[in-house]
């Protein structure tokens, strides 16, 4: 006789404990998984320090079987999300899931059902996923490039989820992709020549960011970055209380001659953010800062020593989108940071993304640097039938 699995919503210290654990035991074996910081997911999943939930409910289930998880999931709604254009991918009637681990198929069914019927009964009609929990955070599957580890802020999974998820109706809603290139190389001579002569027009200033005046720095990131990636499949406009968390998490990872801020006649048009790659120094740490994690960490982010660096983010504001000046501050931008990269950090590779698959401009600019596609991810799609629960 199979044992049933049971799903509950979690409550309280210990429900929250067994939700984060379980990551650790379903991935232990997989060594390219890199065990996340516990205290940084706990900080992720609690509502007074993730400014996400300004905007957003989340409701965290735990399947069990005899008392021992096989499962875990979450539900979430983000009132932003249902303003956007349905054109963009969200839009009224979108909800998600999220932070998905399961043991077996039967346990993915079941959180599954479980994380649909929790939305459709709040009136959605679709289902996103995983996002986990912002599009900013994590978003997407891991369906290419599970022989490597992931950079910082990057997800990995386990190759049947794909197959699980599937199996209960989703179809690919969207393709995110990394890219990763030798840094140690120089680019291509056309690259080159419009680096140089991006260096001699006097209209255009790259510079450092200057850490000491990190909140005004940090809103005029803010400011491009929502003008930038307005049209863009997927956005949410990151709000002043999600900046102030992230600020907070990423302040240590901030070096200023890893973030470059493009100005054109004086003005901030674009803007990139690299980070090197926390995940190597994390690693070894199963998920533990005590007790000598904490100074081996503190060690590091005093002049880390990376193999890897990643850019999360850039962006060039709406109107220069598609101009020769776009791509010319690009490259500068890419081009001094893989510098710094090179001479300060020891690092010899980059990791660029993620980036919509359908994002040609930024697509170009990957190949034109002779990056290739290392990792993919999928996020998924189902409809859902509003105000119905779908209970085994």
């Amino acid at each position: 006789m199979t044992t049933q699995t049971r799903v509950r919503p979690i409550s309280g210290k210990r429900d929250i404990k067994a939700f984060i654990d379980l990551a650790y035991r379903l991935n232990q074996d997989d060594p390219n998984w890199v065990p996340p910081l516990r205290s940084e997911v706990a900080g992720t999943i609690d509502s007074k320090k993730n400014g996400w939930f300004s905007h957003a409910e989340a409701q965290l289930f735990l399947a069990e079987r005899d008392g021992r998880p096989v499962a875990r999931i979450s539900a979430h709604i983000d009132r932003l999300a249902l303003e956007q254009p349905p054109e963009q991918g969200f839009g009224p009637g979108t909800g998600f899931f999220g932070l998905f681990e399961a043991e077996d198929w039967d346990a993915a069914f079941a959180v599954l059902n479980e994380a649909e019927a929790w939305l459709a009964a709040r009136g959605m009609t679709r289902v996103l996923g995983p996002v986990s929990l912002s599009v900013w955070e994590e978003p997407g599957l891991l369906v290419r490039g599970h022989d490597h580890a992931p950079v910082v802020m990057m997800g990995h999974h386990r190759p049947e989820y794909a197959g699980w998820i599937e199996a209960m109706g989703y179809a690919p809603a969207k393709k995110l992709l990394t890219y990763e290139l030798d840094v140690r190389q120089q680019f291509p001579p056309i690259i080159q020549r419009i680096i140089a002569s991006g260096e001699k027009n006097s209209r255009i200033n790259v510079r450092r960011v200057d850490k000491s005046r990190f909140a005004e720095e940090a809103a005029i990131i803010l400011g491009i970055l929502n003008d930038a990636w307005s049209d863009n499949w997927g956005f949410v406009p990151l709000t002043d209380a999600e900046v102030a968390d992230v600020g907070k998490k990423l302040k240590p990872l901030v070096f200023e001659d890893l973030i470059m801020i493009a100005e054109l006649d004086g003005e901030p048009v674009a803007f990139m953010i690299t980070l090197p790659d926390l995940n190597e120094a994390i690693a070894p740490l199963n998920g533990n800062l005590l007790p000598f994690g904490w100074a081996k960490l503190l060690l590091w982010l005093r002049r880390p020593k990376v193999r890897s660096m990643r850019v999360p983010l850039m962006g060039v504001v709406k109107h220069l989108q598609s101009s020769r000046m776009a791509s010319q501050l690009a490259f500068m931008m890419i081009e001094y940071i893989r510098r710094a990269a090179v001479s300060e950090y020891g690092a010899t590779r980059g990791e660029i993304g993620w980036i919509l698959d359908d994002n040609q401009g930024m697509v170009a600019i990957a190949d034109a640097i002779r990056s290739r596609v290392n990792r993919e991810y999928l996020i998924y799609a189902k409809p859902i039938a509003a105000g119905t629960l779908n209970h085994m």
